[in-house]
């Protein structure tokens, strides 16, 4: 997994490069973990994920919570097809969850 992140003010982006499984998820909570504290707005662009397990799920759910502790916005761009698959099924067996909301990111 290779991660690139970019800061421009009071926005950051961050884009993984690889699949986004367990093993890949301390990097990619270290690099959210990294941002500086005055940003206000985070995107996770996924378009060079071609595969996301579970753990997705989770850090996607970790990142939410994160962003409304920290005042901050929250995007996910460039969902691919498996992705769409994984909320839909997420969304279906853990309503409460809100995957639904991240399923509409395009």
């Amino acid at each position: 997994m290779n991660i690139s992140t970019f800061v421009v003010g009071y926005t950051a982006a961050i884009f993984p490069h690889g699949d986004i499984d367990h093993e890949a998820l301390p990097a990619l909570r270290a690099a959210s973990d990294a941002l500086p504290p005055d940003v206000r707005t985070v995107t996770w662009a996924m378009d060079q994920v071609p595969f996301m397990d579970t753990t997705a799920l989770h850090l996607l759910h970790e990142q939410r919570t994160a962003a409304r502790h920290r005042g901050r916005t929250l995007f996910v761009r460039g969902l691919r097809p498996q992705h769409h698959r994984l909320l839909t099924v997420a969304a279906s067996v853990s309503p409460t969850m809100d995957f639904l909301a991240l399923n509409r990111c395009r």
